[in-house]
């Protein structure tokens, strides 16, 4: 990365202060360049609705929600900015531009609310800002809508950016637990354009596991073959969409066993499981998450299937659970149940009653999926984890298996293995729809495919 021309406001600069001749020949000469008419958000349609539900719940307060700040990587260097999932909620804007940004929500009488956008202009030309700034300034991280524009994608009025502490005060959603709560709450339940963009998001993860399986030979040859993995995840996910809605785990062998392996630094094995929770985040910010156990060599062994086998059968289970006005935790219950019959008929247990088969499985089976992988996560408990499912809501069913590699109350050849199962599925009407049923997830698919995509390469 380059330095900049002058100072800027986080580091020395390296170099030599510009001369006044060239401040007066940066200032002027440059041509308009207006962004196209219509450039109206299609998450436009449905953000009015969704302010007006948030509105409902605090009539009369004044509601503070900030896209949030830059944060710093290393030295001048920040993070990637992604905007707080409530502001991105209420105004269907999604980009990096959005850093400092904040909505607000004035009381404009007993029982509505107008919303103001209070965003950083455009670099101006005269004062140097735009080549200067490296946080900001355009020549550093490119050209931002105006206010004009601004408010003719978002509906939304706007003014210009002071500092949040500017603002009179009220609610601050990052800071009020209830209103937090709230915006959780109010996510819980997907408008169709969420879900379409969730679909959106599912079927490039699914073009992201394609991607995977055929360059598992490259893989298998490289020292860090997980890495490998991730790689390829991550470039369709960078190609269709925002990214990644979450760090990738790549987990082979006994690696599979720790739950959020991020790690992905270790060899594969061509003997071995490798378990996949990959997600592609779209331009919206709605995320996939989908997790498959793949064997490396194309096959699974027979110790291997029957793992997987078990694993299946109480996803299945847990599927089968899903439906309008049952409790939430009904599908982890009735998963959690086949594998307690399960590990019992193998005598791993001795009976599948009380809980000694969380050994085994250590978390729950599934959560809100949306613009958060784990979505609507500050909603009450009695909305969410011990409330209702709803038809619209979508979440995510896998359970697991993992059999530490230390664990001396199994049998040898189950130490070192784990496998988990994961797909995101809507509550209609009927029960569910498995958003991500392009993925194969029984033994014999599963082997077919891989089979068909190496082949195909």
């Amino acid at each position: 990365m380059t330095e900049p021309l002058t100072g800027a406001p986080r580091t020395v600069s390296h170099d030599l202060p510009v001369s006044p001749e060239f401040e007066k020949f940066m200032a002027g000469d440059w041509a308009p360049t207006p962004l196209p008419a219509d450039i109206r958000l299609a998450a436009a349609d449905f953000t009015p609705t969704r302010r007006a539900r948030l509105s409902a719940r605090f009539p009369g307060e004044r509601l503070i929600i900030p896209a949030g700040e830059l944060r710093v990587r290393s030295n001048d260097c920040d993070h990637r900015f992604r905007p707080h999932s409530g502001y991105a909620w209420l105004t269907g804007l999604t980009g990096e531009e959005q850093a400092g940004h904040v909505l607000v929500l004035e009381p404009d009488g007993p029982h509505r609310h107008e919303a103001v956008l209070h965003v950083r202009p455009r670099s101006p030309r005269a004062d140097g800002g735009f080549y200067r700034d490296r946080r900001y300034g355009e020549f550093w991280v490119g050209r931002r809508p105006d206010l004009d524009e601004t408010e003719r994608m978002t509906g939304i009025r706007c003014t210009v950016l002071g500092g949040q502490g500017d603002l009179p005060p009220g609610r601050d959603a990052t800071a009020d637990a209830e209103l937090a709560s709230a915006l959780s709450e109010l996510r819980l339940v997907k408008d169709a354009w969420e879900t379409g963009q969730l679909q959106l998001a599912v079927n490039h993860t699914v073009a992201g596991f394609e991607d995977v399986v055929r360059d598992l030979p490259h893989a298998l040859a490289h020292p860090r073959g997980e890495r490998w993995i991730e790689g390829v995840f991550g470039r369709r996910a960078r190609a269709e969409g925002n990214g990644t809605g979450y760090e990738t785990i790549v987990a082979s062998g006994a690696h599979a066993c720790v739950l959020h392996w991020i790690r992905n630094d270790g060899p594969l094995d061509a003997r071995q499981l490798v378990l996949l929770d990959a997600g592609v985040e779209t331009d919206s910010l709605y995320t996939a998450d989908i997790t498959r156990t793949l064997p490396l060599s194309g096959r699974f062994s027979p110790v291997q299937r029957q793992v997987y086998d078990l694993v299946l059968a109480a996803q299945d289970a847990g599927i089968a659970a899903l439906r309008s006005g049952a409790c939430f935790r009904d599908f982890h219950r009735a998963a959690m149940r086949v594998i307690a019959e399960g590990l019992t008929e193998w005598g791993v247990l001795k009976s599948p009653e009380g809980d000694l088969h969380r050994r085994y499985t250590l978390c729950s089976s599934g959560h809100m999926l949306g613009l958060d992988v784990h979505d609507c996560a500050q909603a009450r408990a009695k909305t969410y984890l011990d409330g209702v499912l709803e038809e619209g809501q979508v979440l995510t069913v896998e359970p697991g298996l993992y059999f530490q590699p230390d664990d001396e109350t199994l049998p040898a050849e189950l130490r070192g293995m784990g496998v988990r199962i994961e797909d995101d599925l809507v509550v209609t009407a009927e029960g569910a729809r498995l958003m991500s049923s392009a993925l194969p997830r029984t033994p014999d698919a599963i082997e077919a495919w891989m089979g068909e995509l190496i082949e195909s390469r």
